[in-house]
Parts: structure tokens; C-alpha cells; sequence
């Protein structure tokens, strides 16, 4: 592949590949090398989404009974923990027919159900071992060979990143995951922290939960312990995705969800923003105005929040103006609408808050949500 760019917010940006793409990469090169007896310096692998990759080799070392290498990470400019590691594959040969794949030094083991892979297994997801066992088994009807083949796909370095990734929290011990359904890495990938969320719910929904604890981050997960005494271990967050969790929660079978966010992300709910990163859209100002203005607000109030620079200032001209209840109210009761709309079968609430102000206000099941997390923990 030669340099391939998107451009996302006016940047120019490189895409890379996924672990899963070295990890195919580094098996079909070993397999090639061992079943010709040649030593190879690069191999070319196409991905799943069509994109022919050619990529260097490492390390390459051929034997009578076994071929090795590796294939090194580039993430593009992709903020990746991953970029830089190198992936290893050692393949043998085999009495029986197929391909076997296993994890070795430096992958991670699967300790709890839920994920992508059973308990027990190697952290080669579901995508990269299809891409390892096609093109393995290429190879084999290339090359003539009736056996099978062994592979081991082995990371070095992976205890050690793994510190730095979200395995330990998913229950994935002792090193990295081979991941990747495309096989390419687009720069601050949406889908990846989608994904994530995924896994988080999944575990959850595996371990017999049925109401889900959702947070844009850290502060969410710390308020919903010393406001709703919940466990802050068990929210998931969720980032700016709010639309694709309560989507994904759905999908698993949770029966509800229970989100508890600042008001400055909560407030574009009212407004429809399911992603409430700014690149969507700011209506903070703008819904907290309309319900103002709905609740009585006059010109110099709506004009006041209009021209307000955080949501804590829009809360305070509401203060001002002795409105902060009936105007919250308005707006929590649209957040529910909107929910009850969006995701009819999910039973979801809100609760927001800010820093400055505490509690903000919930929409009408916070109590039974939070309830029901608490008889769940």
C-alpha cells in the first residue's frame, strides 16, 4: 500500500493498518517461506476491505520445521498505543488437515464471557483469524501442500502495551488483542471507540446484567458513585457516542440504560445530537434558550444565555431570572421524549450535572434505573 490519506477536520491524515493485517501479513510470509524453503524480505496481504498491502518483514528466520517473522504496526496518524509493535508469526506443519491458530508470548488470554472470543482463548479476534486462515490456506493450495498448518502469533512487547489499553478492564490477561475489520487503521477512528464500547457492554450483558450504566468519562463515573452510591467500576464509557451505546445496549438485550452526564453534553440530547461532539453541532445555547423562552424568559435573559460561554453560565442566567427548575424540567422532559422515540424498547434515563451546581436534574426513571443497578451489584 502506498501512503493513503483522509482528511478529517481540514488535516491531512495517514491511514495505517490494524494488528490483524500483521498478524495475517506475518503468518502467510512464514507459511510461504516455509513450505518454498525461501526466505522472503516483504509480503503483499488484501485486506478485508479490498486494500492490497505490501509490507516489510523482520526477523525472518526458516528452519526445517518451522518459518518465522514479523510485520511491525503503523498505525498512520492514528494516536494508537499499538503503532511500533511487532507482530510474530512462527508456523509448522501440522498431521492433520487445516490451520490451527494459537496466541503466544505477549497475547492476551480471554478470562471472562462476553467478548469475542470465548473464555480461554487467545485475543485473536474473529476478523484476523479469518484473515489468517485464508490466507494460510492460499498458501497451502498454492504451494501443493496436503497437510496442515500451525500458527502462533506471538507480540513481545504486549504485556507491557497491554497496561496501557482497556484488556485488563475487559478481562484480557497478560497481553494485546489482534483486532481489525477492515485491516486498515483510519486516524482517530470512530469505530474503534465504538468497538470498545461494544466489548464493555458485551462483558456486562454476559455477566447478567440487564440495565447498563453509561458515562461520557471519568467525572461521570465518579458522580454516579457519590450522587447515586453506584458502583463506578461498572460504567461503561461511552465518550461522545451516546446514540451508539444506547443503540448497542439495545442490540445486546439490556432492558435499560442509564446515562449520567454533565449538562453541557445531556443538553444536545434535547436537541437530537446523539453524538455530542462539537464537529455535529452546539446547540447548548440555543435549547437552553427555546425552553427559556417557552418557561417565560424575557428578550434580556434568552439574549443573556444566548451570548453565555458554558452550559454553568446558561444554568446561572436561568438563576437570575428564578428559572432554573421549570426550564430544566422542559428540557429533561424533551431528553425523554427524544429517548423514548429513539430506542422504544430500552427503558433509558438521564441524569445531568455539573461541577458547579451538583445535580441539574433527571428524566422520570433515573430512580427505578438506578434501583436496578443497585440490586444488580
Amino acid at each position: 500500500m502506498t501512503d493513503s490519506f483522509i482528511t478529517r477536520d481540514s488535516r491531512r491524515l495517514r491511514r495505517g493498518y490494524t494488528t490483524g493485517s500483521c498478524a495475517a501479513a506475518a503468518a502467510k510470509a512464514s507459511a510461504l517461506m516455509l513450505l518454498t524453503g525461501r526466505e522472503l524480505r516483504s509480503v503483499t496481504l488484501t485486506t478485508p476491505s479490498g486494500v492490497e498491502l505490501d509490507l516489510p518483514l523482520r526477523d525472518a528466520v526458516l528452519t526445517p520445521d518451522h518459518a518465522s517473522c514479523a510485520v511491525v504496526k503503523d498505525s498512520g496518524d492514528d494516536p494508537d498505543v499499538t503503532n511500533g509493535i511487532a507482530i510474530y508469526a512462527r508456523v509448522e506443519r501440522t498431521d492433520g488437515p487445516g490451520v490451527e491458530i494459537l496466541g503466544g508470548e505477549g497475547i492476551g488470554a480471554v478470562t471472562k464471557p462476553g467478548l469475542d472470543q470465548p473464555v480461554g482463548a487467545a485475543a485473536i479476534n474473529s476478523v484476523p483469524r479469518r484473515m489468517i486462515d485464508a490466507a494460510l490456506r492460499e498458501v497451502c493450495e498454492d504451494c501443493g501442500c496436503p497437510g496442515g498448518l500451525r500458527v502462533t502469533i506471538s507480540a513481545p512487547d504486549g504485556a507491557e502495551i497491554a497496561k496501557r489499553t482497556f484488556n485488563p478492564r475487559l478481562g484480557i490477561l497478560g497481553g494485546i488483542s489482534i483486532l481489525g475489520t477492515t485491516g486498515t487503521v483510519e486516524p482517530m477512528s470512530d469505530r474503534a471507540v465504538v468497538e470498545t464500547v461494544r466489548a464493555e457492554l458485551s462483558l456486562r450483558r454476559a455477566g447478567g446484567r440487564e440495565t447498563a450504566l453509561l458515562v461520557p468519562g471519568n467525572i461521570g463515573a465518579e458522580f454516579a458513585k457519590t450522587a447515586l452510591g453506584l458502583d463506578p467500576t461498572e460504567a461503561v464509557t461511552v465518550s461522545n457516542f451516546v446514540g451508539e451505546a444506547l443503540a448497542l445496549a439495545d442490540e445486546l438485550g439490556f432492558r435499560g440504560a442509564l446515562l449520567v452526564s454533565h449538562i453541557g453534553k445531556a443538553v444536545k440530547l434535547a436537541g437530537g445530537l446523539f453524538n455530542t461532539h462539537s464537529r455535529y453541532g452546539d446547540c447548548r445555547a440555543e435549547i437552553f434558550a427555546s425552553h427559556a423562552a417557552l418557561c417565560g424568559a424575557g428578550k434580556g435573559t434568552v439574549r443573556r444565555i444566548m451570548s453565555a460561554a458554558s452550559a454553568d453560565a446558561m444554568v446561572e442566567a436561568l438563576d437570575a431570572a428564578s428559572l432554573r427548575a421549570p426550564v430544566l424540567r422542559s428540557i429533561h422532559g424533551r431528553i425523554d421524549a427524544e429517548l423514548s422515540a429513539r430506542y422504544p424498547r430500552l427503558v433509558c434515563g438521564v441524569l445531568t450535572f455539573s461541577s458547579r451546581y451538583g445535580v441539574l436534574g433527571k428524566t422520570g426513571r433515573v430512580e427505578e434505573l438506578r434501583q436496578q443497578l443497585r440490586n444488580s451489584a
